[in-house]
């Protein structure tokens, strides 16, 4: 039987330093996991990308493919966009695909795949007022947002405990909405 796949998405947030973890509990689930980062987040893993790409068995993608390039992932069964951080959640919000790591899940999510999304910023960044629209926007097209109390709760500025993000939560709710395939 094939695995079913999910495409972990992971911003520049502080977590994604440690995504190899997010990775490894995914496979360990059972699910084909496809990793793609945003191109801060691919700077951060340059070095390494090799490693990634092992855990995974796919390409780490972050950019757009060219036209003439065939795609290089499998279909997506399920999308965590995990962590996400304030920026992305913003353009998100405001229908702004100006990265892969956007625009996979917002033409998803109207395609029929489930997404769910986990923040991880702060306290000063969740209080700004787009925050709160955007969250309701990307609600309202049937995103789930993992937020306090269901999710990530924002922490106060410079308090952050990236180590601690909890990937297994965000994998619970991405595994009672679709199974991964034994």
């Amino acid at each position: 039987m094939t695995k079913q796949v999910l495409y972990l998405i992971a911003c520049a947030a502080g977590p994604t330093q440690f995504v190899d973890e997010g990775v490894r509990q995914a496979v360990g689930r059972g699910w084909d996991t496809c990793l793609i980062l945003t191109p801060s987040a691919a700077r951060w893993w340059e070095p390494r990308m090799g490693e990634l790409e092992k855990l995974t068995g796919h390409r780490v993608r972050s950019q757009y493919k060219l036209p003439s390039e065939s795609d290089a992932l499998p279909k997506a069964h399920a999308m965590l966009v995990a962590p996400m951080t304030c920026t992305t959640l913003n353009k998100w919000g405001a229908g702004i695909s100006d990265t892969l790591a956007i625009g996979l899940p917002s033409e998803a999510v109207h395609m029929g795949v489930p997404v769910v999304a986990m923040p991880y910023f702060n306290q000063a960044q969740a209080a700004q007022p787009a925050v709160a629209r955007s969250i309701a926007d990307l609600r309202e097209q049937g995103v789930v947002y993992l937020d306090d109390p269901e999710g990530y709760r924002a922490h106060p500025p410079k308090n952050g405990h990236p180590r601690a993000y909890p990937w297994h939560h965000a994998l619970d709710v991405v595994g009672a909405i679709v199974s991964p395939a034994p």
